[in-house]
């Protein structure tokens, strides 16, 4: 784990004031989307898959200032679309850094270079880079060829002016455990920060729907992965607490804290994380969190949610379960997490039917034709 001593302390200190306050739900990161539209149509994706005016919308700078005072959440990760074809996002960035909220700035690179001179290095402001695997990995997740050489190009020129750098990485279907240890390797050479990894949700509105791993193949997965770092004696450094990389590889029974990353974009609060698209909207915050039917989601409770293990969902209840219990953390993250043995048990209840339909919140008329 290789979040900055200064994010450990105002994360920890944010948790203890929550816990002291006896808040049973509260925040942990500001999944703040501006816009819808991006430069690339990956496969896994299909953000872009809104008509002509919806991609045309933004949030400015007041409604995303305004949405990360609302939260108080002590991190905020800009996702997309890509947030670097936003033309007020410089601004963005700094209003946030100004409070003192640590910024992930996620981006597919392709602009990254250009728009550098834009920025300015600070401790509160990580560019987070999306690199899906090595060359013929990642251009094929994002269908368009020389987009990681342009990626890659970008990681070296933002680390060379001192920015702070982390690789962004989903994995698909088609991952190979010894070509992701050699995509680890590799990126631990660029001299990121760290890596962020997560198996790939299914969104209902991918292009395609046959590239998503299943949970249990997901967990097979990172524990062969973990199993040759292991072997090698690999130093990889990863932008998680440990106990979201042992709930990876099989080893936690977690349940999702969707009320820890929640999501502003530009419909509104989107209930009840940044993954599912048909649940609706929420005018302000208050009303996300005090309105929204929580107990309808997770594994074993929605359908949409069987295969899911996000770290936006997940990670949350790591940080809540290492502060609950430090010395289980310290152990794993010594250690590394476990590669052979049972799966924990997952939680069980009987899934409800998605719904059809027009999303409440979301007219039909808005819907891609």
């Amino acid at each position: 784990m290789v979040v900055p001593l200064i994010q450990k302390y105002r994360i920890a200190k944010y948790l203890l004031g929550k816990r002291l306050r006896g808040e049973k739900r509260y925040p942990l990161v500001l999944m703040l989307e501006p816009l819808f539209r991006c430069n690339l149509a990956c496969a896994g994706c299909g953000k872009i898959d809104y008509p002509e005016h919806i991609l045309q919308r933004r949030l400015s700078i007041d409604e995303c200032l305004q949405a990360v005072d609302e939260c108080g959440a002590p991190v905020v990760s800009i996702p997309g679309g890509e947030p670097l074809i936003h033309p007020e996002m410089p601004e963005i960035v700094a209003g946030i850094v100004r409070r003192k909220k640590f910024v992930y700035l996620c981006t597919n690179g392709i602009l990254l270079e250009r728009h550098l001179d834009r920025y300015r290095p600070s401790p509160y402001l990580t560019f987070s880079v999306h690199l899906d695997g090595l060359r013929e990995e990642h251009d094929a997740a994002v269908c368009r060829d020389g987009v990681f050489d342009k990626a890659v190009s970008a990681i070296r020129a933002a680390r060379a002016r001192g920015f702070r750098v982390t690789v962004n990485c989903t994995l698909f279907d088609s991952a190979a455990p010894e070509r992701t240890a050699e995509f680890f390797d590799h990126a631990m050479e660029l001299g990121v920060e760290g890596i962020s990894v997560s198996p790939g949700f299914r969104y209902e509105r991918a292009p395609r729907q046959d590239v998503f791993l299943r949970r249990n193949a997901s967990k097979e997965l990172f524990r062969d992965v973990f199993r040759l770092g292991h072997r090698r004696g690999r130093k990889w450094r990863f932008n998680h607490s440990s106990l979201f990389l042992d709930f990876l590889a099989g080893n936690q029974s977690y349940e999702c804290t969707p009320w820890g990353n929640p999501t502003r974009n530009i419909f509104g609060w989107q209930r009840p994380c940044y993954l599912l698209v048909s649940e609706g909207y929420a005018s302000t915050f208050a009303e996300l969190m005090q309105e929204t039917d929580w107990d309808r989601y997770g594994v074993g409770r929605h359908d949409k949610c069987e295969q899911c293990q996000m770290h936006c969902g997940f990670e949350p209840t790591a940080v809540e379960d290492a502060f609950r219990n430090p010395l289980k953390a310290l152990r794993v993250a010594f250690r590394g997490p476990r590669t052979e043995g049972p799966f924990a048990t997952d939680p069980l209840e009987a899934p409800r039917p998605a719904p059809t339909g027009a999303p409440l919140g979301f007219p039909a008329a808005e819907e891609p034709a």
